[in-house]
């Protein structure tokens, strides 16, 4: 997972593992499972959101679907 956008957010190996452990678990995580990955991680919400948008969009290329979330049928 080494995209440009990835990179910019300069995260440390321990910060990768707990976002990574927390994406297998949850996807699309609701505004408090996102502030608790944020406070676990010590980033903000706002990168921490912006890291699940990149996450999903990686994961949804690797599955053959479109970056950007949508229906299937899209």
């Amino acid at each position: 997972m080494a995209s440009k956008a990835m990179e910019c957010l300069k995260l440390s190996e321990e910060q990768k593992k707990v976002l990574e452990d927390s994406f297998k678990g949850c996807k699309h995580p609701d505004g408090t499972t996102l502030m608790l990955v944020a406070a676990e991680c010590g980033l903000s919400e706002e990168d921490t959101q912006k890291w699940f948008k990149l996450r999903n969009a990686q994961w949804r290329q690797s599955e053959g679907l479109p970056a950007e979330l949508g229906s299937v049928l899209d």
